[in-house]
């Protein structure tokens, strides 16, 4: 039997194995939870103009209690047409340029204004006071986005405000799935005796989702060898990466290993010393990538997020792995004699509680999962206290 590789090296093979992917053009409106290929500068200032912070009146510099001449106003969008001069103030709106001659705005609510076209500032305006400068959010040419970003809202709007309507991004992941199983019955329809719903399909769609990939496949196939090889032939032929989950253990209907090898893919490893996840499988073919999960819910999931994630994230540029944090445990652990055992907690501060039983068939103890919980292998258990490493979900 082959022996069992530790979870920290099997996830380095999987990455050592990965080479990015090429980059795209995307139109900015369309690059939500893409990867950036390339940074993003600011093609000009921003702002690109002194502008109000408030509304109110942009006056020169001076003492409170000043009675000004109002003499123009100043819109967002519709800068004022005159100057200040001596003794003269701009009604002024949020965001709106700052017009020439005006040091600060006096906020309207320290202002009173008069019926003969004045207006008396209560406040002393000091140089600055209540105007946003000129590049003061970003210069010109400077990075606004870097390269690497996953792009969410906030970093779609700094790159809008840098003046950007396309940003370069690397190629998302084309990604197979592959579920194996006599037993499995598509979502919705009636179970046959011994049947079960295909669980597996959604929930690693999910998952690959969220890491930036896309399916461009995803098969059911009965546990056959001739079945097995036909559709995997399939889903190597347009995919960067196969995810197969099931058919990769030691028992008579499990025909996945030798229809990879049939099929031209290169093991690198099989079997991990973890629990869930023990007979999780990692292959190459050129530079397409194929883990085969194991069929158990829980075990797809968790050796997805361990080995599945971190690549699809590092074929796009992307960080593979978020730190590990430390948590401490809320009630005892039974350990595992020769395999560490990732264990579903949720997170109260420094406090992880398992969100209940562990078994690899019990797909609700992912519900409340904020992370996965290392507790390493041994004899008897971990002890409510325990400090562990945490990797969150």
């Amino acid at each position: 039997m082959t022996s069992l590789l530790p979870v920290d090296a099997a996830r380095a093979a999987v990455l050592a194995a990965v080479t990015p992917l090429g980059t795209e053009e995307v139109p900015l409106a369309q690059a939500l939870g893409r990867v950036l290929a390339r940074d993003v500068r600011a093609g000009g200032d921003v702002p690109p103009f002194r502008n109000s912070a408030m509304d109110g009146f942009a006056v020169a510099a001076g003492p409170a209690d000043r009675r000004l001449r109002i003499v123009g106003e100043s819109r967002a969008g519709s800068p004022a047409a005159v100057a200040l001069g001596p003794g003269d103030a701009v009604r002024i709106s949020t965001g709106a340029a700052v017009p020439d001659g005006a040091d600060a705005v006096v906020m309207v609510e320290r202002t009173e204004e008069h019926p003969d076209g004045t207006v008396t500032v209560h406040d002393e305006a000091t140089p600055d006071r209540n105007v946003r400068g000129v590049g003061e959010d970003l210069r010109a040419g400077t990075v606004a986005v870097p390269a690497g970003t996953t792009l969410g809202p906030a970093a779609l709007g700094v790159a809008a405000t840098a003046g950007v309507a396309h940003v370069t991004c690397a190629r998302r992941p084309r990604v197979a799935l592959l579920a194996t199983g006599d037993e499995l019955v598509p979502i919705g329809e009636p179970l046959p005796p011994g049947g079960i719903h295909d669980s597996n399909a959604v929930a690693l769609a999910g998952y690959v989702a969220l890491a930036g990939g896309e399916v461009v496949s995803r098969t059911r196939t009965p546990d056959t060898a001739e079945a097995t090889r036909a559709a995997i032939r399939e889903a190597l032929a347009d995919a960067d990466v196969l995810i197969s989950t099931g058919g990769v253990s030691v028992g008579a209907h499990d025909h996945v290993k030798d229809a990879l090898a049939a099929a031209g893919v290169e093991e690198r490893f099989w079997r991990v010393a973890l629990r869930p996840g023990k007979p999780t499988w990692f292959g190459v073919r050129g530079e397409q990538l194929v883990l085969g999960l194991p069929g158990n819910p829980v075990s797809a999931m968790v050796t997805f997020l361990l080995f599945a994630r971190p690549a699809l994230l590092v074929l796009q540029g992307a960080p593979a792995l978020a730190p590990r944090d430390t948590a401490v445990l809320t009630r005892a652990v039974p350990r595992h004699a020769v395999r560490d055992e990732m264990v579903r907690v949720t997170l109260d501060g420094d406090r992880a509680t398992p969100t209940g039983p562990q078994g690899s068939h019990v797909m609700t103890s992912m519900l409340a999962a904020d992370a996965l919980a290392l507790v390493p292998m041994g004899e008897g258990e971990l002890p409510a206290g325990a400090e562990v490493a945490v990797e969150r979900l």
